[in-house]
């Protein structure tokens, strides 16, 4: 690929994102994207992924506005036989749905600014580390376009959301962790190893019972109490139906770590 790396050590894969300079995301980085997440949730080899950046200044700068105006062009060039012209938005979606609904944890390391479709890329992930130099914004309406915002009012709840949208302006990772969005912000220089940590600490838990219990978190968020906690009984009898779920609490009670097995 050209824009996406993958690494998979210890059972954690770490995704990074590179298109220099701001990586900002041209279709063929968004359907690269679309494709890594897709290939690792069929995947057993990785338990919780990391997604990242290089550098220390931009995570990512939102969507490349000259591929958007090429997509929203409804009309096709020479190369473009892939856009879908009543639906030039699909490829975008499809990138972030397949981060939001990849079965595996996912931990975002921010390492700089993630601006417009960079602050979505975050939002769709399961939680967040940044280093100091992190910041979020959506300027969109500065650019003529709109977007983002439904994302964004799951980090930072409707009121902050709308300070940001309609001003543009960037809040800075520390503002995010006091709301509750960020696990950690660390000094640049600890940003993978606090989200390796973190990715170590998830991965040693079931493969299965983190599949299924990321399924069941996404399917509960928007429901009722009554609603999400009689969904999330349905998904206690789904995975004790499986052996790991025995080995855990074997091994929980013996003091011991798991030796999970994938059935």
């Amino acid at each position: 690929m050209r824009h996406v790396q993958v690494e998979i050590r210890e059972r954690v894969a770490t995704v990074t994102l590179d298109r220099p300079p701001v990586n900002a995301l041209d279709s063929v980085a968004i359907r690269e994207l679309t494709a890594t997440f897709n290939a690792l949730a069929r995947s057993t080899e990785a338990s919780v992924i990391v997604f990242t950046a290089p550098g220390e200044k931009i995570f990512c700068g939102g969507i490349d506005l000259n591929d958007s105006s090429r997509r929203h062009a409804r009309q096709l060039v020479e190369d473009d036989s892939s856009i879908d012209l009543l639906d030039p938005g699909a490829v975008v979606r499809e990138c972030f749905w397949a981060i939001l609904e990849c079965p595996l944890p996912v931990i975002a390391a921010v390492n700089g600014k993630a601006i417009g479709a960079g602050l979505v890329l975050v939002a769709s992930c399961d939680m967040i580390v940044c280093s100091e130099n992190a910041s979020f914004s959506v300027p969109e309406i500065k650019a003529g376009v709109l977007g983002g915002a439904r994302h964004l009012q799951r980090l930072v709840g409707p009121f902050k959301t709308r300070r940001m949208f309609f001003t543009g302006e960037a809040v800075p990772a520390q503002e995010f962790y006091r709301l509750g969005a960020v696990e950690a912000v660390v000094p640049p220089a600890q940003l993978m190893s606090a989200a390796l940590e973190l990715a170590a600490q998830v991965a040693r838990n079931s493969p299965i019972g983190l599949r299924l219990g990321k399924e069941s978190l996404s399917r509960v968020e928007d429901l009722s109490l009554k609603e999400g906690y009689r969904i999330e009984q349905d998904y206690t009898g789904r995975v004790t139906r499986y052996n790991d779920s025995q080995e855990a609490r074997k091994a929980y009670l013996e003091k011991r770590d798991p030796d999970w097995s994938w059935s």
